[in-house]
């Protein structure tokens, strides 16, 4: 039979041949290839292990399908999993611990009633199963109920069960107590199973308390008594632990000297010399036992020394010696090779690890324990090595490992990261009939991936369900939850989210605040926003500047100022810095109420009392008041700045200059203009400032006027004084006034800009005026440069009265001599590919994609509606589909022709 790596391999293979079209489309395609080849993603229908397989080879080759291609059968997978996480323990170990853990004190009826056999197999049956879930209580319930029943005494080992389960961490100061009572107590050990004094050493040298079993020991001996073989090799094993290796080394000739001495002795003594860093010392030592003794007992000793070599770095000498070990055949090498995988793991030895596993269990049969392969699948999970996870996940549940708790949090990330929410989720809320508690970690796997699919209400869901104390999640999950629930609108959610987190006593960060106010603030329920904001302040934390400037914009778009300037003037009191965008939008909410005077003086005086009068916040109010289009209320300010002392600076002119254009009063801006020639040196930016507003108010001879003002005073115009100069003379057809602007500014050394040479195409793509004018301003120019000419037959070209001859590589290289190319020029260019080469536009498509171009809501527009008209409706269609998923709508109504 052909090992499991060769096994998946060939079916991967088989299915591979099977299914091969899937692999046709390459990751460079086109998107109208992945579309019509998106049907052959259906082909690939799995069973549950062909799934794991076919997982495995997808996640561990170039070619990765994408999850949500496979097409395959969740409910196979999660009853698969079901079937593997169905607890093995007896009925009668579920039922005890529910009567246990029901009330404080024991149910003793109930317990009766069960009609149990008291023995020592099934009292440690019950310790175990308790430990494994950390009920220490209910363990200490059963054990003190087990010791009152008559006919049945703890022994030795009940005692050794409750002492280890008591000496976990903080239970340390109980179980010290526990045996402090019992030693003074007045209890008879000839009642007990076991003896009094080897109760107490036992209990004692677990504690990590061996002095105090040593003194209990010697009064033993002084009273003729002594400890059985068990109670001398915990002693033993407790001094060792404890660093007292005089002591030990005493208590393990004793042990000799009574004839007890065996393979937990050789062990003991292995793992002394190892904390004494002897490690040639403790080899030796193993090997002449090994050779002299019964080998077969020996493998945790071997086990001892690999962990000590190890833990010392010694990693090749490490597993020369779990080699050499073997080839002996004398030792059972599974300690060895467990604690040997669990040092590879820690160290960080993934690749080691998963080899040595799959060697040892393909040449000798090699199967570790359920904690060693969670070790490991959680390691690789880290790293994201989801192929390794899922072989790791097949092999437990093929070999019959059993699956615990840490094994069901790990399916559940697996199966998170591998995009298959859909089975963990199916799987967690199956928990209750597996018995397991899903962790922290895993329930945040699972929210964050169902908020990451958009599955809100869920993730919602298994927030509110999670009833366990203490759990809650992390900031950065609270955070993902809390993003969906605001872009989902689901405000009310968000509150109870708000509430949950507070009544936990945990303390929602300011993100978390920022990103629900800003949501209430959207959804136009500002009030609500303010209230939540009042909160936060109670809480003696300082809401963020953006909190405060959402909820300001907030109640602007309410047209309450009022309360908008109460807040701008809380955010200052707060620390936080007034911004021009916050004071324009207060002041232009003002406008729009009765009294914007008032309103607007008052919160000036506030301004100008509260703080140093300076320039910067007259200049925000002459602003505010230029964007409400008052621009008397300007002219106060900038009145009342002067009577203050303060000199207007250059932005004070000209936000002052802008409040008159905006208004459109033009007069007043001439005005105001010429008395700036008096008061200082008029230089490009005013002159910009200028011919910009009147571009801006479609006042095209003042800035034609202004513009050549600017040039016979030796100031060169900025780029964008001359784009907006250029669209406006477009947009009234005045083309050939732009084409000597144009020619004006290549002139002053400036360089046609994208936008330029937009505007340009875009008019020549609707008529053929532009080039008219081009060719008629050509004939009175007396030299022209080649980029103009050039411009020149692009718009020709465009306009249809150029022969479009040049392949789309030369047409580009030919645009980009004119002007650099960006989005909106590709988009004019497939426009006019889509009139005529509709083929030549597609490839075009994939040629902006390839140079790291989105396409936006035009770029798929235009290639549907030249499909269109070319008839070929059904590519539309698919176009269309791929727009739609990309989350665009048409922009036309093409739907009518589909």
């Amino acid at each position: 039979m052909l090992p499991a790596k060769s096994r998946k391999a060939l079916l991967a293979s088989q299915l591979l041949f099977e299914n091969t079209t899937i692999f046709s489309v390459s990751s460079s395609s086109s998107a109208s290839a992945a579309a019509a080849a998106a049907p052959l993603f259906s082909r690939v229908n799995l069973n549950n292990q062909q799934f794991f397989y076919f997982f495995h080879y997808s996640y561990s080759t170039a070619h990765a399908i994408p999850i949500q291609h496979l097409s395959f059968n969740y409910k196979d997978v999660v009853q698969s999993f079901k079937e593997w996480f169905q607890r093995k323990n007896p009925d009668y170990l579920d039922r005890v611990f529910e009567i246990l853990s029901s009330q404080d004190e024991v149910d003793e009826i109930a317990l009766s009633k069960l009609g149990l056999r008291l023995t020592e197999s099934l009292v440690l049956d019950v310790l175990y199963h308790g430990n494994a879930n950390n009920d220490v209580l209910s363990c200490l319930k059963f054990f003190d109920w087990a010791g009152r029943q008559r006919g049945f005494y703890h022994t030795r080992a009940t005692f050794h069960a409750i002492f280890k389960i008591l000496s976990k961490g903080k239970l340390m100061p109980l179980m010290l107590d526990f045996l402090d009572n019992y030693k003074g107590s007045r209890f008879v050990h000839n009642k007990c199973g076991y003896g009094f004094y080897g109760t107490l050493v036992i209990g004692y040298s677990v504690a990590g308390r061996p002095q105090v079993a040593l003194q209990l020991f010697s009064k033993m001996r002084f009273q003729g008594l002594d400890l059985d073989d068990f109670a001398y090799h915990v002693l033993l094993n407790s001094l060792v632990e404890e660093s007292y290796f005089d002591a030990a080394d005493c208590i393990a000739k004793q042990i000799s000297l009574r004839g007890l001495e065996n393979h937990i002795t050789h062990c003991i003594v292995v793992k002394s010399l190892c904390k004494q860093k002897l490690l040639d010392e403790a080899e030796s030592y193993l090997r002449r036992v090994i050779l002299h003794c019964d080998g077969c007992s020996h493998g945790d000793a071997v086990g001892v020394i690999v962990d000590a070599h190890c833990q010392n770095g010694q990693f090749d000498k490490a597993g020369q010696l779990v080699e050499e070990i073997r080839e002996l055949e004398l030792v059972p090498m599974e300690p060895a090779y467990s604690l040997w995988l669990k040092n590879l793991v820690q160290a960080g030895k993934i690749d080691a690890a998963l080899e040595f596993l799959q060697r040892k269990k393909a040449l000798e049969c090699y199967i570790p324990g359920a904690f060693r392969y969670n070790a490991l699948l959680w390691r690789v999970l880290k790293e994201n090595r989801l192929a390794e996870a899922c072989d790791l996940l097949m092999e437990m549940m093929e070999s019959g490992v059993s699956a615990d708790e840490v094994t069901f949090n790990a399916a559940l990330c697996f199966f998170c990261k591998a995009g298959m929410v859909g089975v963990a989720l199916e799987l967690y809320n199956c928990k209750s009939e597996f018995g397991l508690s899903p962790s922290s970690m895993a329930r945040n796997y699972l929210i964050n991936s169902l908020c990451e699919e958009g599955n809100v209400d869920e993730a919602y869901s298994v927030l509110k369900n999670c009833t366990e104390p203490g759990y809650f999640p992390g900031s950065r999950t609270l955070s993902i939850l809390a993003d969906g629930l605001c872009r989902e609108g689901k405000l009310n959610m968000m509150k109870e989210l708000v509430s949950f987190s507070l009544e936990r006593n945990f303390k929602p960060s300011d993100s978390l605040y920022n990103k629900f106010i800003s949501a209430l603030c959207r959804a136009g329920k500002v009030e609500d926003g303010y209230l939540m904001q009042g909160e936060f302040n109670r809480s003696n934390r300082v809401a963020t500047k953006t909190i405060y400037s959402n909820l300001i914009h907030g109640f602007n778009k309410l047209n309450k100022g009022d309360i908008a300037a109460r807040l701008l003037i809380e955010m200052q009191d707060k620390g936080h810095m007034g911004t021009r965008t916050l004071f324009r939008a207060v002041i232009r909410s003002f406008c729009n109420m009765q009294n914007p005077e008032t309103q607007f003086f008052k919160l000036l005086d506030v301004q100008l009392s509260s703080h140093e009068p300076n320039r910067q916040i007259f200049n925000f109010f002459i602003d505010g008041a230029g964007h409400a289009k008052k621009p008397e209320l300007a002219r106060e300010v900038f009145d009342i700045m002067q009577r203050s002392g303060i000199e207007p600076n250059l932005s004070s002119d000209i936000l002052m200059l802008q409040s008159y254009i905006k208004s459109e009063r033009i007069y007043d801006a001439l005005n105001f203009f010429d008395d700036l020639r008096h008061r200082r040196k008029v230089g490009r930016k005013l002159y910009n400032t200028m011919v910009g507003g009147l571009c801006k108010v479609n006042r095209v001879d003042h800035a034609l006027e202004f513009l050549r003002e600017m040039r016979s005073n030796g100031v060169v115009p900025s780029v964008e004084c001359y784009e907006e100069l250029i669209k406006l003379l477009c947009s009234n057809k005045q083309y050939e006034m732009a084409v000597n602007v144009i020619i004006d500014l290549e002139k002053a050394g400036r360089h046609v800009t994208s936008f330029i040479g937009n505007i340009l195409l875009l008019h020549s793509l609707g008529s053929e005026e532009l080039y008219d004018a081009w060719v008629q301003v050509s004939k009175m120019q007396n030299e022209i440069s080649p980029n103009i000419y050039a411009l020149g037959q692009l718009i020709g070209l465009f306009s249809g009265r150029v022969r479009l001859t040049q392949q789309i590589d030369n047409l580009e290289e030919v645009i980009e001599q004119c002007f650099p190319l960006d989005l909106y020029t590709y988009n004019i260019l497939l426009r006019r590919l889509s009139m005529s080469k509709m083929d030549d536009a597609l490839e075009l498509f994939d040629r902006l994609c390839q140079k790291g171009y989105a396409p936006n809501r035009w770029t798929y527009d235009i290639l549907v509606h030249g499909l269109l008209k070319h008839g070929r409706t059904d590519e539309a269609q698919r176009w269309l589909d791929e727009m739609f998923r990309k989350g665009f709508d048409l922009i036309h109504g093409s739907n009518q022709f589909l």
